[in-house]
């Protein structure tokens, strides 16, 4: 006789355990470049999709507009990203800069490291299946953002 397997414990508390390990993993390895993860994504996004606006980065990024606000502050005040007017008076422009271009390619050595440790430790095969897995996580789950009323735990 089959018995159905259930899968035990609770997957969000093992999925963030597991982000919490691997953020902290690629954390102390950029670093060492003087940013933090987040702010090494935010310069990598404005690179390759600036001049942009704030809106849409915040967008790009999967951040609210505040909490986009409070991360630009101190890399703008750093000099390597920097806020012009866009088309009209209305609307700004979010822009990396020359030093802005060089840390983040200091950073991204760091963070090639830290992605070559990850991928030794926990074999190529594993990161290709989770990735995969990850991948397809997320487009099952994607229409959960849109829950109705009914639908939301009390």
């Amino acid at each position: 006789m089959n018995a159905i397997v259930k899968p035990q414990g609770c997957t969000n508390f093992r999925l963030r355990h597991l982000a919490r390990q691997v953020s902290r993993h690629y954390d102390a390895e950029v670093a060492h470049s003087g940013l933090k993860t987040s702010q090494y994504s935010l310069l990598s996004h404005v690179m390759h999709l600036g001049p942009i606006r704030p809106g849409e980065l915040a967008k790009a990024m999967g951040v609210d507009a505040s909490t986009l606000t409070r991360n630009l502050k101190p890399m703008v005040a750093a000099g390597w990203l920097t806020q012009g007017e866009g088309s009209d008076a209305r609307s700004r422009l979010v822009e990396v800069t020359e030093a802005g271009r060089v840390k983040r390619a200091e950073a991204q050595r760091h963070w090639r490291t830290a992605q070559e440790k990850l991928n030794a430790l926990l074999g190529i095969d594993r990161v290709l299946a989770l990735h995969a897995l990850v991948d397809e996580s997320i487009a099952l789950l994607s229409g959960l953002d849109e829950t109705t009323e009914g639908e939301r735990d009390e």
